[in-house]
């Protein structure tokens, strides 16, 4: 019993992970447990057991005196197999747990292993699994079973089956790592990433800084002919990224911000935090985007309200409009199309939110991710969920 039961625990703390001394541990309250039920034991009488961490000799003490009359050989091998097992099962459990909780904020690596109920299982590398819930996945990206993936890690929670590993591939933060990975000036330190908005699938916008004059931030992210963000374009399946240089002057980052759209005058409310932005009649649906989404992601990434009208004063939602804002106008959701207030199920107060954080159309409901609606405030994940759903079940009056 003695040498041979260290050996193993030594065997298990390499294989496994588990530190010796929490095997041990588990060890004596198994044959404390074992032995409880060969000798008869008064309520007040202590009960301990002890194995030696040289020896290997175990031994039992009642109030602190040794029994001498128990083959602990015999007990060892049957009544308390059961429970060290199940104790060196939770172990590896914490071990698991711990290993993974160090990662958070991190991209891990994995296989994708199954698909359950719309949410992909990750094996990750054989230690444990993780989970993309289905609004951590971007609509646009597609994975087979055996694929390898790359995801952000959210979040490790421990419940009763042991750790539970949260993914995502929507998170803002999986691009700036990505960008950490392949751009060694912003792994030294010497680019800074300041800002950053993402629409999942569709478009990210990232602001970069330089603290050395003679470094590019853009170039350095850029990379020679492309290559270091056509690597992360690859790795988001598609997804487009403007590379925008901070500026600590407003005007200029927010010109920087809404590009490529060429912007003619920028006007400042600094107490109010909101800029007009005028743009010429042909640069509308440029600087407005698809649905919206390119100011709507310059306005995350700079972090005020920006307002887009022509040298005119036309803007998008006037009824009377040249050729060219018309044009921009079927092109500028969600600053036209279906109102908000439309959509059955929103609370005013929930309205009121959404208006506030631009998000005026139901079509613009529709273009959302969750995590765009959980960082407006009294929207929780299931709300959110519920909104988007209910916004793409429209089908007008």
């Amino acid at each position: 019993m003695s040498q041979e039961l260290l050996a193993i625990l030594e065997q298990i703390e390499r294989e496994k992970g588990i530190k010796k001394e929490v095997l041990i541990q588990a060890v004596e309250m198994a044959l404390l447990t074992a032995v409880r039920k060969v000798i008869d034991v008064k309520p007040d009488e202590e009960l301990t057991v002890s194995l030696d961490r040289v020896s290997g000799k175990v031994r039992a003490f009642r109030n602190k005196e040794e029994i001498t009359t128990i083959d602990f050989g015999r007990i060892a091998a049957s009544t308390a197999r059961q429970v060290i097992i199940q104790k060196i099962r939770e172990a590896e459990k914490d071990v698991i747990f711990n290993e993974f909780q160090t990662k958070i904020g991190e991209i891990i690596s994995g296989i994708v292993y199954r698909f359950e109920k719309g949410n992909i299982i990750v094996d990750l590398l054989g230690k444990a699994e993780g989970i993309i819930l289905k609004h951590e996945q971007s609509s646009k990206e597609e994975f087979k079973q055996g694929q390898r993936v790359r995801a952000y890690l959210l979040e490790v929670k421990k419940d009763n089956k042991g750790a539970q590993i949260m993914l995502s591939r929507t998170h803002a933060n999986l691009v700036k790592k990505l960008f950490e990975l392949e751009v060694p000036e912003i792994y030294d330190g010497i680019v800074e990433i300041k800002s950053i908005a993402r629409q999942a699938g569709e478009r990210t916008k990232i602001a970069v800084w330089s603290k050395n004059e003679k470094v590019d931030s853009v170039g350095a992210c850029v990379g020679m002919r492309g290559n270091r963000v056509r690597n992360i374009v690859n790795e988001l399946q598609g997804e487009k990224i403007d590379i925008v240089r901070f500026n600590e002057d407003m005007k200029e980052y927010i010109k920087a911000a809404l590009s490529p759209a060429k912007i003619s005058e920028i006007k400042l409310d600094k107490e109010n935090m909101k800029a007009e932005v005028i743009v010429d009649d042909d640069q509308l649906s440029l600087a407005i985007g698809k649905h919206g989404q390119n100011v709507r992601l310059a306005s995350r990434l700079v972090g005020w309200e920006i307002d887009i009208r022509t040298k005119s004063g036309a803007q998008p939602n006037e009824a009377k409009k040249e050729t060219a804002v018309e044009e921009a106008v079927e092109e500028a959701v969600p600053l036209t199309g279906t109102a908000l207030s439309e959509l059955e199920g929103i609370g005013e107060k929930t309205l009121e939110s959404l208006q506030n954080a631009g998000f005026e159309t139901i079509e613009s409901i529709k273009d959302a991710s969750v995590e765009d609606l959980v960082k407006i405030k009294g929207i929780g994940e299931k709300k959110a969920e519920k909104i988007i759903e209910e916004a793409k079940k429209f089908k007008g009056k």
